[in-house]
């Protein structure tokens, strides 16, 4: 486990599949172990030895990373769980969790430093500065350095959040820690009490890092956009196959790293025959699969090609949508010809800044149409985006 560990941050490749990246993150996970809690038993003696109020919150705050390691180790070991009956998605998502949990602890710390800092600066004591104090910081900021620098690495290769907020930890605790060597020089020679009041900043930027944390773990609990980049890529590739004509209604949805599912529609020629596109989806689907780990499901819209009327219509009415709202886009637009009058059949994708009511949209688009094209009428079905930018 340790082995693939070292050959992860020493190397350039990626974690190839979720059995290496479930041993990197749970020996990263032992490593922030066993670091601070030899962290908290250093920082301990010297705040009993120097009688330093943010000496010893930084030790429980050592005490308290190692329990968030064990923390991200349980994550890691509860959603290697296999997909079962009751959770056919698999267990991915308790990493999500774990991750909100060393958020909520980062905050629990600052909470915690805060109270402490609080009571120094009513009541300050001198502090006595020792060999034994200056080592355990010195020792603390070094190792705390380490630290940060292997959850970044790993958390990065292996796309961990839970990692990735143990590095954030890890470089607030260096600043907390560098900030409690400092107060402890220039109070051992110049007199200043400043203990107290550099605990209370130490705690403030923690808290603040603290509900940063929360607010990026919390995001894929609930369901947030999709990457952009992620988004355009599912386009693009799908747009690359001979035959597609449009691409629309994507949706993903994430149940833990390397655990995404998703749907869209794929428009291709009505003409066409049923057989070739479905079997030209179906190789899609399972490119994505095979290649990416995605699994992609992709409904079949047949589109009318052979009505020379429908690319004009088409980007006419996109532009008048364009103007409305830049990322306000339409599709599945039909010609449907009678005897008075004809219809323009099209679904309209709503950005979700757009807070103009749908019945006044569908008339600004309508009396645009019929101004152009009298006897025209527009029948849209408006809808929201699942993904960023009006997919």
């Amino acid at each position: 486990m340790f082995r693939t560990l070292f050959h992860l941050m020493t190397g350039k490749e990626m974690a190839a599949d979720e059995r290496t990246r479930s041993a990197c993150g749970k020996a990263a996970s032992l490593a922030g172990v066993g670091v601070n809690a030899l962290l908290f038993a250093a920082k301990a003696a010297a705040g009993v030895v120097s009688g330093s109020v943010a000496i010893t919150a930084d030790a429980f705050n050592n005490l308290t990373d190692a329990s968030s390691s064990v923390v991200s180790l349980l994550g890691f070991k509860l959603a290697e769980k296999p997909a079962d009956a009751e959770h056919p998605y698999g267990h991915g998502r308790f990493e999500y969790l774990s991750a909100l949990l060393v958020a909520v602890m980062v905050m629990v710390i600052g909470v915690e430093l805060m109270k402490s800092s609080v009571q120094k600066i009513l009541a300050p004591t001198a502090v006595a500065m020792s060999a034994v104090s200056l080592f355990a910081l010195i020792l603390s900021i070094a190792a705390k350095l380490a630290l940060a620098w292997m959850n970044r690495r790993v958390g990065s290769r292996i796309g961990s959040g839970v990692l990735l907020a143990a590095a954030q930890d890890s470089r607030n605790d260096v600043i907390a820690t560098s900030a409690v060597l400092l107060a402890t020089i220039v109070g051992h020679f110049s007199g200043l009490m400043l203990d107290g009041w550099m605990g209370a900043a130490v705690a403030l930027f923690i808290l603040v890092s603290g509900f940063n944390l929360v607010k990026e773990t919390v995001d894929p609990l609930l369901g947030s956009v999709p990457d952009r980049a992620r988004v355009d890529a599912i386009r693009d590739k799908i747009m690359s196959y001979p035959g597609v004509l449009g691409v629309h209604d994507l949706l993903v949805h994430d149940y833990g790293p390397g655990r995404q599912f998703a749907s869209v529609h794929v428009e291709m020629p009505a003409s066409e025959d049923p057989l070739v596109c479905h079997d030209l989806l179906d190789n899609i689907e399972r490119s994505f699969f095979e290649e990416e780990g995605l699994h992609l499901v992709i409904h079949y819209d047949p589109v009318a090609t052979d009505d020379p009327r429908l690319p004009v219509f088409r980007a006419f009415i996109g532009q008048i949508a364009a103007e409305i709202h830049p990322q306000m886009t339409i599709h599945d637009l039909r010609i449907v010809p009678g005897s008075t009058h004809v219809n323009i059949v099209f679904d309209c994708v709503m950005p979700y800044d757009l807070n103009q009511p749908a019945a006044h949209l569908r008339s600004l688009i309508a009396e645009r149409v019929q101004e152009a094209y009298p006897n025209h009428y527009c029948v849209i079905t408006f809808e929201r985006s699942y993904v960023s930018g009006g997919a």
